[in-house]
């Protein structure tokens, strides 16, 4: 089955997709709350491309997908079902983001959703999680939308990180 939503296509990335997800990793702005905040270089971006390669070795639904405008199949972003292990705890994450020419369209909000909806009827999931750190508050605004609420915070890989969850029954 196919994720979608009122706009948006969600497909797996292929390697013809390096140059987009290098025009999202370059850019400051867009990796600000990612991560560390660096952005990447090309090589940094292969490395990047093989680890979401890697979250699709996990299980069909899972991982970062590009998103594309229905109307026009331009990408507009990513966002996926991405495992994570929090403090020994496997978990997974609704993830997103979207390039900077988009922001405050919805479209974060949109894929979400999306996202939720699909792991709900398909996964079997009860409880997912969005990583969000403290600053973010576009992102904590879709959690918010999506009904997830802080559960706490915490250290992962260097950084300050708030989780937030909402459980699906």
């Amino acid at each position: 089955m196919q994720i979608k939503s009122q706009r948006l296509n969600f497909r797996k990335y292929n390697d013809g997709d390096f140059d987009y997800l290098f025009s999202l990793l370059s850019d400051p702005e867009t990796v600000r709350y990612i991560g560390e905040g660096q952005t990447r270089d090309r090589v940094g971006t292969q490395q990047f491309l093989e680890r979401i390669y890697h979250t699709y070795n996990v299980g069909k639904d899972m991982g970062l997908m590009v998103l594309q405008d229905k109307d026009n199949n331009q990408p507009i972003g990513h966002a996926g079902l991405v495992p994570q292990t929090i403090n020994g705890v496997d978990e997974i994450e609704i993830g997103y983001w979207i390039s900077r020419e988009h922001w405050g369209k919805g479209y974060a909000t949109e894929a979400a959703t999306a996202l939720r909806d699909y792991g709900c009827k398909n996964l079997g999931k009860e409880r997912y999680i969005s990583l969000i750190q403290p600053e973010n508050m576009a992102s904590i605004k879709v959690a918010g939308k999506l009904g997830m609420s802080l559960e706490k915070e915490i250290e992962l890989r260097g950084q300050k990180v708030q989780i937030y969850s909402t459980y699906i029954v």
